[in-house]
Protein backbone atom coordinates (compact mmCIF):
# COMPACT_ATOMS: atom_id res chain seq x y z
CA UNK A 1 0.00 0.00 0.00
CA UNK A 2 1.29 4.07 -0.93
CA UNK A 3 2.62 5.64 1.70
CA UNK A 4 0.05 7.92 3.44
CA UNK A 5 -0.07 11.77 2.97
CA UNK A 6 1.12 14.12 5.93
CA UNK A 7 -1.90 16.53 5.77
CA UNK A 8 0.58 18.72 8.73
CA UNK A 9 4.12 17.63 7.25
CA UNK A 10 3.60 16.85 3.91
CA UNK A 11 5.54 14.36 1.66
CA UNK A 12 8.96 15.60 2.16
CA UNK A 13 8.37 16.09 5.94
CA UNK A 14 8.26 19.95 5.28
CA UNK A 15 5.47 21.95 7.32
CA UNK A 16 2.23 22.62 5.38
CA UNK A 17 1.45 26.57 5.28
CA UNK A 18 -1.92 25.40 7.09
CA UNK A 19 -0.61 24.54 9.89
CA UNK A 20 2.26 26.75 10.72
CA UNK A 21 0.84 28.41 13.32
CA UNK A 22 -0.75 25.15 14.90
CA UNK A 23 2.86 23.80 15.06
CA UNK A 24 4.10 26.49 16.79
CA UNK A 25 1.71 26.65 19.06
CA UNK A 26 2.13 22.82 20.02
CA UNK A 27 5.68 23.55 20.51
CA UNK A 28 5.05 26.22 23.33
CA UNK A 29 2.15 23.57 24.89
CA UNK A 30 3.31 21.29 27.68
CA UNK A 31 2.11 17.79 27.04
CA UNK A 32 0.58 17.59 29.99
CA UNK A 33 -1.50 21.02 29.31
CA UNK A 34 -2.34 19.29 26.37
CA UNK A 35 -3.58 16.20 28.15
CA UNK A 36 -5.33 18.26 30.85
CA UNK A 37 -7.56 19.56 28.32
CA UNK A 38 -8.06 16.94 26.37
CA UNK A 39 -9.89 15.63 29.67
CA UNK A 40 -11.37 18.81 29.93
CA UNK A 41 -13.12 17.80 26.41
CA UNK A 42 -13.78 14.82 27.35
CA UNK A 43 -15.95 16.04 30.80
CA UNK A 44 -17.28 18.70 28.74
CA UNK A 45 -18.79 15.88 26.42
CA UNK A 46 -20.35 13.59 28.66
CA UNK A 47 -22.12 16.62 30.36
CA UNK A 48 -23.53 17.53 27.47
CA UNK A 49 -24.79 13.69 26.81
CA UNK A 50 -23.06 13.36 23.25
CA UNK A 51 -23.01 9.76 23.36
CA UNK A 52 -24.48 7.49 21.00
CA UNK A 53 -25.47 3.66 21.01
CA UNK A 54 -24.13 1.02 19.15
CA UNK A 55 -26.84 -2.05 18.00
CA UNK A 56 -26.20 -5.17 19.96
CA UNK A 57 -23.18 -4.29 21.92
CA UNK A 58 -23.65 -5.03 25.93
CA UNK A 59 -22.84 -1.34 26.91
CA UNK A 60 -25.08 -0.10 23.87
CA UNK A 61 -26.72 2.64 26.01
CA UNK A 62 -24.16 5.15 26.68
CA UNK A 63 -20.78 5.26 24.37
CA UNK A 64 -18.90 8.53 23.80
CA UNK A 65 -17.27 9.10 20.79
CA UNK A 66 -14.04 9.70 21.34
CA UNK A 67 -12.98 13.47 20.29
CA UNK A 68 -9.70 14.53 19.16
CA UNK A 69 -8.79 18.28 20.28
CA UNK A 70 -5.94 18.92 17.60
CA UNK A 71 -7.84 20.03 14.38
CA UNK A 72 -7.93 18.93 11.66
CA UNK A 73 -6.27 22.12 9.08
CA UNK A 74 -7.62 23.41 5.50
CA UNK A 75 -6.40 26.40 3.28
CA UNK A 76 -9.41 28.27 1.70
CA UNK A 77 -7.95 27.41 -1.57
CA UNK A 78 -8.35 23.97 -0.76
CA UNK A 79 -11.95 24.55 0.17
CA UNK A 80 -13.03 25.97 -2.83
CA UNK A 81 -12.12 23.01 -4.79
CA UNK A 82 -13.86 20.73 -2.55
CA UNK A 83 -16.75 23.33 -2.18
CA UNK A 84 -17.28 22.92 -6.04
CA UNK A 85 -16.62 19.61 -6.20
CA UNK A 86 -19.41 18.80 -3.90
CA UNK A 87 -21.94 21.07 -5.15
CA UNK A 88 -21.47 19.66 -8.41
CA UNK A 89 -21.96 16.15 -7.20
CA UNK A 90 -24.72 17.02 -5.15
CA UNK A 91 -26.59 18.74 -8.20
CA UNK A 92 -26.03 15.98 -10.62
CA UNK A 93 -27.32 13.24 -7.71
CA UNK A 94 -30.65 14.89 -7.77
CA UNK A 95 -31.25 15.37 -11.17
CA UNK A 96 -30.28 11.39 -11.56
CA UNK A 97 -33.00 10.79 -8.72
CA UNK A 98 -35.57 12.82 -10.40
CA UNK A 99 -34.88 10.87 -13.53
CA UNK A 100 -35.29 7.69 -12.35
CA UNK A 101 -38.72 7.95 -10.90
CA UNK A 102 -39.93 9.93 -14.33
CA UNK A 103 -38.10 10.13 -17.53
CA UNK A 104 -35.69 7.87 -16.89
CA UNK A 105 -33.47 8.90 -19.89
CA UNK A 106 -30.08 7.41 -18.06
CA UNK A 107 -31.87 3.69 -18.43
CA UNK A 108 -32.43 4.74 -21.96
CA UNK A 109 -29.16 5.87 -22.76
CA UNK A 110 -27.78 2.48 -21.29
CA UNK A 111 -25.39 4.12 -19.17
CA UNK A 112 -26.71 2.08 -16.22
CA UNK A 113 -28.35 -1.50 -16.64
CA UNK A 114 -32.09 -1.51 -15.61
CA UNK A 115 -32.07 -4.28 -13.03
CA UNK A 116 -29.60 -1.89 -10.78
CA UNK A 117 -32.72 0.18 -10.87
CA UNK A 118 -35.75 -1.74 -10.88
CA UNK A 119 -34.35 -4.74 -8.73
CA UNK A 120 -32.66 -2.56 -5.90
CA UNK A 121 -34.41 -3.00 -2.61
CA UNK A 122 -33.97 0.73 -2.03
CA UNK A 123 -36.35 1.71 -5.01
CA UNK A 124 -39.30 2.69 -4.30
CA UNK A 125 -41.56 2.50 -7.25
CA UNK A 126 -44.41 4.28 -5.12
CA UNK A 127 -42.21 7.48 -6.41
CA UNK A 128 -42.90 6.80 -9.47
CA UNK A 129 -43.77 9.88 -11.65
CA UNK A 130 -44.61 12.14 -7.83
CA UNK A 131 -43.28 15.27 -8.24
CA UNK A 132 -41.57 16.73 -5.57
CA UNK A 133 -41.33 20.11 -4.64
CA UNK A 134 -38.35 22.24 -6.74
CA UNK A 135 -37.06 18.85 -7.75
CA UNK A 136 -34.91 18.27 -4.62
CA UNK A 137 -34.50 14.82 -3.62
CA UNK A 138 -31.29 15.20 -1.17
CA UNK A 139 -31.69 18.21 0.63
CA UNK A 140 -29.40 16.82 3.11
CA UNK A 141 -26.15 15.71 1.73
CA UNK A 142 -23.29 13.83 3.84
CA UNK A 143 -20.51 13.07 0.83
CA UNK A 144 -17.87 11.26 2.49
CA UNK A 145 -14.41 12.49 1.34
CA UNK A 146 -10.32 10.97 1.41
CA UNK A 147 -7.73 12.75 0.96
CA UNK A 148 -4.90 11.00 -1.22
CA UNK A 149 -2.27 13.92 -2.00
CA UNK A 150 -1.78 17.58 -1.68
CA UNK A 151 -3.74 17.70 -4.56
CA UNK A 152 -6.34 15.09 -4.75
CA UNK A 153 -10.09 14.53 -2.76
CA UNK A 154 -11.39 11.91 -3.46
CA UNK A 155 -15.60 10.57 -2.93
CA UNK A 156 -15.63 7.57 -0.64
CA UNK A 157 -19.77 7.72 -0.66
CA UNK A 158 -22.77 9.33 -1.02
CA UNK A 159 -24.83 9.75 1.91
CA UNK A 160 -28.26 10.73 0.40
CA UNK A 161 -30.72 8.98 2.89
CA UNK A 162 -30.46 10.60 6.58
CA UNK A 163 -26.81 11.61 7.13
CA UNK A 164 -25.62 11.61 10.50
CA UNK A 165 -22.56 13.36 12.38
CA UNK A 166 -23.81 17.11 11.92
CA UNK A 167 -24.30 17.63 16.21
CA UNK A 168 -20.49 16.37 16.00
CA UNK A 169 -19.47 18.64 14.06
CA UNK A 170 -21.16 21.79 15.74
CA UNK A 171 -20.42 20.78 19.32
CA UNK A 172 -16.76 19.74 18.40
CA UNK A 173 -16.36 23.50 17.07
CA UNK A 174 -17.81 25.10 20.65
CA UNK A 175 -16.04 22.80 22.69
CA UNK A 176 -12.42 24.20 20.71
CA UNK A 177 -12.78 27.61 21.07
CA UNK A 178 -13.77 27.05 25.14
CA UNK A 179 -10.98 24.86 25.61
CA UNK A 180 -8.49 26.64 23.39
CA UNK A 181 -9.50 30.37 22.64
CA UNK A 182 -5.69 31.11 22.51
CA UNK A 183 -5.17 28.75 19.47
CA UNK A 184 -8.22 30.40 17.88
CA UNK A 185 -7.03 33.82 18.25
CA UNK A 186 -4.16 32.89 16.28
CA UNK A 187 -6.24 31.82 12.95
CA UNK A 188 -9.49 33.18 10.63
CA UNK A 189 -11.67 29.72 11.07
CA UNK A 190 -14.26 29.95 9.03
CA UNK A 191 -17.80 29.59 10.94
CA UNK A 192 -19.77 26.61 11.20
CA UNK A 193 -22.26 28.22 13.42
CA UNK A 194 -24.68 29.02 11.00
CA UNK A 195 -25.54 25.75 10.24
CA UNK A 196 -28.74 25.47 11.52
CA UNK A 197 -29.61 28.45 10.46
CA UNK A 198 -28.55 27.48 6.51
CA UNK A 199 -31.02 23.95 7.13
CA UNK A 200 -34.11 26.00 8.44
CA UNK A 201 -33.90 28.24 5.43
CA UNK A 202 -33.06 25.39 2.97
CA UNK A 203 -36.38 23.69 4.36
CA UNK A 204 -38.52 26.16 4.83
CA UNK A 205 -37.60 26.92 1.33
CA UNK A 206 -39.07 23.48 -0.33
CA UNK A 207 -42.63 23.68 1.40
CA UNK A 208 -45.29 22.83 -0.81
CA UNK A 209 -47.22 25.71 -2.63
CA UNK A 210 -50.27 25.25 0.10
CA UNK A 211 -48.17 26.24 3.11
CA UNK A 212 -48.22 29.53 4.50
CA UNK A 213 -46.03 32.25 4.36
CA UNK A 214 -44.08 30.99 7.67
CA UNK A 215 -43.99 27.07 6.82
CA UNK A 216 -44.12 24.80 9.90
CA UNK A 217 -41.16 22.23 10.05
CA UNK A 218 -40.57 19.42 12.25
CA UNK A 219 -37.94 16.98 12.82
CA UNK A 220 -39.42 13.49 12.80
CA UNK A 221 -37.43 11.24 15.03
CA UNK A 222 -37.57 7.61 15.63
CA UNK A 223 -37.72 7.96 19.11
CA UNK A 224 -35.22 7.45 22.26
CA UNK A 225 -33.77 3.92 21.62
CA UNK A 226 -32.24 5.22 17.91
CA UNK A 227 -28.62 5.79 17.81
CA UNK A 228 -28.69 9.24 16.52
CA UNK A 229 -31.64 10.61 19.07
CA UNK A 230 -28.97 12.70 20.61
CA UNK A 231 -28.37 14.47 17.72
CA UNK A 232 -32.44 14.68 16.31
CA UNK A 233 -33.29 16.35 19.88
CA UNK A 234 -29.94 18.56 19.34
CA UNK A 235 -30.85 19.52 15.84
CA UNK A 236 -34.74 20.17 16.83
CA UNK A 237 -33.67 22.34 19.38
CA UNK A 238 -30.97 24.95 17.53
CA UNK A 239 -33.48 24.91 14.50
CA UNK A 240 -36.44 25.95 17.07
CA UNK A 241 -38.55 23.56 15.73
CA UNK A 242 -40.75 20.71 17.15
CA UNK A 243 -39.21 17.24 17.34
CA UNK A 244 -42.10 14.61 16.69
CA UNK A 245 -42.83 10.84 16.76
CA UNK A 246 -44.83 8.79 14.43
CA UNK A 247 -47.56 8.73 17.18
CA UNK A 248 -47.24 13.17 17.41
CA UNK A 249 -49.08 13.37 13.65
CA UNK A 250 -52.38 12.35 12.19
CA UNK A 251 -52.70 13.31 8.24
CA UNK A 252 -56.45 14.56 8.01
CA UNK A 253 -57.64 15.08 4.37
CA UNK A 254 -54.37 14.13 2.95
CA UNK A 255 -52.25 17.34 5.13
CA UNK A 256 -50.44 16.28 8.17
CA UNK A 257 -51.05 17.83 11.42
CA UNK A 258 -49.17 17.48 14.75
CA UNK A 259 -50.81 17.10 18.12
CA UNK A 260 -49.71 20.73 20.50
CA UNK A 261 -51.06 21.94 23.30
CA UNK A 262 -53.38 23.90 21.38
CA UNK A 263 -54.83 21.76 19.19
CA UNK A 264 -53.82 20.32 15.50
CA UNK A 265 -50.89 22.64 14.00
CA UNK A 266 -50.27 21.70 10.23
CA UNK A 267 -47.04 20.65 9.58
CA UNK A 268 -45.17 21.50 5.80
CA UNK A 269 -42.00 19.79 6.08
CA UNK A 270 -40.75 17.13 7.55
CA UNK A 271 -37.30 16.29 8.70
CA UNK A 272 -37.16 12.55 9.10
CA UNK A 273 -34.51 11.02 10.27
CA UNK A 274 -36.93 7.51 10.24
CA UNK A 275 -36.32 5.58 7.04
CA UNK A 276 -38.47 4.75 4.23
CA UNK A 277 -39.82 1.40 5.24
CA UNK A 278 -40.95 2.61 8.32
CA UNK A 279 -42.34 5.97 7.39
CA UNK A 280 -46.00 4.95 6.53
CA UNK A 281 -47.64 1.54 7.70
CA UNK A 282 -50.39 1.80 4.88
CA UNK A 283 -47.68 2.08 2.27
CA UNK A 284 -44.53 0.48 3.78
CA UNK A 285 -44.10 -2.33 6.49
CA UNK A 286 -47.77 -2.67 8.13
CA UNK A 287 -46.06 -2.98 11.27
CA UNK A 288 -44.18 -0.17 11.87
CA UNK A 289 -45.26 1.45 14.88
CA UNK A 290 -43.22 4.52 13.93
CA UNK A 291 -44.77 5.96 10.90
CA UNK A 292 -48.11 8.29 10.07
CA UNK A 293 -50.78 5.90 8.82
CA UNK A 294 -51.67 8.28 5.16
CA UNK A 295 -48.35 10.23 5.32
CA UNK A 296 -47.58 8.99 2.00
CA UNK A 297 -51.20 9.98 0.60
CA UNK A 298 -50.15 13.33 2.38
CA UNK A 299 -47.03 13.33 0.29
CA UNK A 300 -48.32 12.25 -3.17
CA UNK A 301 -51.27 14.76 -2.74
CA UNK A 302 -48.07 17.38 -2.23
CA UNK A 303 -49.09 18.70 0.84
CA UNK A 304 -46.02 17.98 2.79
CA UNK A 305 -42.60 17.85 2.16
CA UNK A 306 -40.19 15.24 3.32
CA UNK A 307 -37.09 15.72 3.66
CA UNK A 308 -35.16 14.10 2.32
CA UNK A 309 -37.52 12.59 -0.48
CA UNK A 310 -39.05 9.33 -0.30
CA UNK A 311 -36.75 6.49 -2.69
CA UNK A 312 -33.20 8.36 -2.24
CA UNK A 313 -31.59 5.29 -0.93
CA UNK A 314 -31.22 4.26 -4.46
CA UNK A 315 -28.57 7.28 -4.55
CA UNK A 316 -26.74 5.40 -1.46
CA UNK A 317 -26.46 2.37 -3.45
CA UNK A 318 -21.79 1.59 -3.74
CA UNK A 319 -23.22 0.11 -7.03
CA UNK A 320 -24.03 3.35 -7.93
CA UNK A 321 -21.59 5.23 -6.77
CA UNK A 322 -19.50 3.50 -9.31
CA UNK A 323 -21.54 5.50 -12.09
CA UNK A 324 -21.40 8.24 -10.26
CA UNK A 325 -18.18 9.58 -13.21
CA UNK A 326 -21.14 8.83 -15.73
CA UNK A 327 -24.28 10.72 -13.90
CA UNK A 328 -22.36 13.94 -13.66
CA UNK A 329 -21.09 14.03 -17.28
CA UNK A 330 -24.73 12.72 -18.25
CA UNK A 331 -26.93 15.25 -16.28
CA UNK A 332 -24.60 18.41 -16.26
CA UNK A 333 -22.13 17.74 -19.26
CA UNK A 334 -19.29 18.50 -17.23
CA UNK A 335 -16.15 16.50 -16.27
CA UNK A 336 -16.32 15.48 -12.58
CA UNK A 337 -14.33 17.80 -10.19
CA UNK A 338 -13.99 15.09 -7.20
CA UNK A 339 -12.75 11.70 -8.78
CA UNK A 340 -14.31 8.44 -7.59
CA UNK A 341 -12.55 5.33 -6.04
CA UNK A 342 -11.50 2.92 -9.12
CA UNK A 343 -14.48 0.11 -7.78
CA UNK A 344 -15.11 -3.23 -9.82
CA UNK A 345 -18.64 -4.20 -9.58
CA UNK A 346 -19.05 -7.95 -8.26
CA UNK A 347 -21.89 -8.45 -10.52
CA UNK A 348 -19.48 -8.06 -13.58
CA UNK A 349 -18.41 -11.28 -14.36
CA UNK A 350 -14.85 -9.84 -15.18
CA UNK A 351 -14.70 -7.55 -12.36
CA UNK A 352 -15.79 -10.70 -9.99
CA UNK A 353 -12.48 -12.81 -11.00
CA UNK A 354 -10.24 -9.85 -10.61
CA UNK A 355 -11.34 -9.15 -7.18
CA UNK A 356 -11.39 -12.88 -6.49
CA UNK A 357 -7.51 -13.53 -7.37
CA UNK A 358 -6.85 -10.01 -5.48
CA UNK A 359 -8.97 -10.05 -2.13
CA UNK A 360 -5.90 -10.11 -0.23
CA UNK A 361 -5.30 -6.24 -1.43
CA UNK A 362 -8.92 -5.07 -1.67
CA UNK A 363 -11.48 -3.57 0.27
CA UNK A 364 -14.78 -5.55 -0.23
CA UNK A 365 -17.86 -3.43 0.78
CA UNK A 366 -21.56 -4.74 0.47
CA UNK A 367 -23.75 -2.28 -1.88
CA UNK A 368 -26.24 -1.91 0.69
CA UNK A 369 -23.97 -1.46 3.84
CA UNK A 370 -22.99 1.21 6.04
CA UNK A 371 -21.36 2.09 9.28
CA UNK A 372 -18.18 -0.10 8.10
CA UNK A 373 -19.70 -3.38 8.44
CA UNK A 374 -19.60 -5.86 6.83
CA UNK A 375 -17.10 -5.08 4.65
CA UNK A 376 -13.83 -7.16 3.71
CA UNK A 377 -10.22 -4.95 4.39
CA UNK A 378 -7.84 -8.03 2.53
CA UNK A 379 -4.60 -6.21 3.68
CA UNK A 380 -5.58 -6.26 7.28
CA UNK A 381 -8.03 -9.91 7.00
CA UNK A 382 -7.54 -13.31 8.61
CA UNK A 383 -6.84 -16.08 5.73
CA UNK A 384 -10.07 -17.16 7.22
CA UNK A 385 -12.08 -14.21 6.58
CA UNK A 386 -10.88 -13.43 3.57
CA UNK A 387 -11.56 -17.37 1.98
CA UNK A 388 -15.05 -16.81 4.24
CA UNK A 389 -15.36 -13.63 1.93
CA UNK A 390 -14.80 -15.47 -1.00
CA UNK A 391 -17.74 -17.64 -0.68
CA UNK A 392 -19.87 -14.80 -0.45
CA UNK A 393 -18.84 -13.23 -3.47
CA UNK A 394 -19.38 -16.21 -5.02
CA UNK A 395 -22.72 -16.91 -3.81
CA UNK A 396 -23.83 -13.18 -4.37
CA UNK A 397 -21.02 -11.19 -6.17
CA UNK A 398 -24.49 -8.33 -7.24
CA UNK A 399 -24.08 -7.57 -3.42
CA UNK A 400 -21.00 -6.45 -3.60
CA UNK A 401 -18.10 -3.87 -4.92
CA UNK A 402 -14.37 -3.82 -4.48
CA UNK A 403 -11.99 -0.95 -4.41
CA UNK A 404 -8.39 -0.75 -4.08
CA UNK A 405 -7.04 0.01 -0.47
CA UNK A 406 -6.28 3.61 -0.28
CA UNK A 407 -4.15 5.14 1.97
CA UNK A 408 -6.33 8.00 3.26
CA UNK A 409 -4.25 10.71 4.79
CA UNK A 410 -2.97 11.49 8.48
CA UNK A 411 -3.57 13.98 10.79
CA UNK A 412 -1.40 14.41 14.16
CA UNK A 413 -3.48 13.27 16.67
CA UNK A 414 -2.79 12.97 20.22
CA UNK A 415 -2.62 9.11 21.67
CA UNK A 416 -1.19 7.72 24.85
CA UNK A 417 2.21 8.19 23.77
CA UNK A 418 1.90 11.62 22.39
CA UNK A 419 1.52 13.17 19.01
CA UNK A 420 1.07 10.83 15.79
CA UNK A 421 -0.22 10.60 12.81
CA UNK A 422 -3.79 8.97 12.18
CA UNK A 423 -5.54 8.25 9.35
CA UNK A 424 -9.01 10.75 8.90
CA UNK A 425 -11.67 10.83 6.30
CA UNK A 426 -14.54 14.17 6.21
CA UNK A 427 -18.25 14.40 5.78
CA UNK A 428 -18.71 17.76 4.83
CA UNK A 429 -22.86 18.50 4.73
CA UNK A 430 -24.59 20.13 1.54
CA UNK A 431 -28.05 21.39 1.77
CA UNK A 432 -29.82 21.81 -1.05
CA UNK A 433 -32.78 24.69 -1.19
CA UNK A 434 -35.39 25.74 -3.74
CA UNK A 435 -32.99 28.55 -5.02
CA UNK A 436 -29.39 27.17 -4.26
CA UNK A 437 -27.07 24.67 -2.25
CA UNK A 438 -24.48 25.75 0.30
CA UNK A 439 -22.01 23.83 2.47
CA UNK A 440 -20.76 25.33 5.63
CA UNK A 441 -16.99 25.13 5.71
CA UNK A 442 -15.39 22.14 7.09
CA UNK A 443 -17.48 19.14 8.27
CA UNK A 444 -17.04 16.58 10.24
CA UNK A 445 -14.01 14.86 10.13
CA UNK A 446 -13.47 10.99 11.26
CA UNK A 447 -10.70 9.51 12.89
CA UNK A 448 -9.31 6.37 13.19
CA UNK A 449 -7.73 6.15 16.52
CA UNK A 450 -5.87 2.74 16.18
CA UNK A 451 -2.68 2.57 14.90
CA UNK A 452 -2.45 1.28 11.16
CA UNK A 453 -6.33 1.83 11.11
CA UNK A 454 -8.38 2.72 7.86
CA UNK A 455 -11.45 2.40 9.81
CA UNK A 456 -13.01 6.05 10.83
CA UNK A 457 -16.26 5.10 11.80
CA UNK A 458 -17.40 5.60 15.59
CA UNK A 459 -19.06 2.42 15.11
CA UNK A 460 -15.78 0.64 14.95
CA UNK A 461 -13.99 2.61 17.36
CA UNK A 462 -13.72 5.78 15.46
CA UNK A 463 -12.83 9.62 16.50
CA UNK A 464 -13.90 12.78 15.64
CA UNK A 465 -11.97 16.02 15.11
CA UNK A 466 -12.73 19.59 14.64
CA UNK A 467 -11.89 20.84 11.05
CA UNK A 468 -10.65 24.39 10.37
CA UNK A 469 -10.86 25.95 7.48
CA UNK A 470 -8.54 29.05 6.90
CA UNK A 471 -10.54 32.43 6.00
CA UNK A 472 -7.73 33.61 3.59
Amino acid sequence: MAVAFDEMNGPGGDLRPAYRELSRWLKETPPDALEYRRQEAELLFRRIGITFAVYGDAEAQERLIPFDVIPRIMSGKEWTVLEKGLKQRVRALNMFLRDIYHGRDILRANLIPDDLIFQNPVFRPEMNGQSVPHDVYVHIAGIDIVRIDADNFIVLEDNARTPSGVSYMLENREIMMRLFPDLFARHRVAPVERYPDELLSALRSVAPLSASAEPTVALMTPGVYNSAYYEHSFLADKLGIELVEGRDLIVKNDEVFMRTTEGLKRVDVIYRRVDDDFLDPLTFRPDSALGVPGLMSAYAAGNVTLANAVGTGIADDKAIYSYMPEIVKFYLGEEPILKNVPTWRCREPKDLSYVLDNLGDLVVKEVHGSGGYGMLIGPAATKATIEAFRDKLKREPEGFIAQPTLALSTCPTCTAAGLAPRHVDLRPFVLTGSKHVTIVPGGLTRVALKEGSLVVNSSQGGGTKDTWILDE
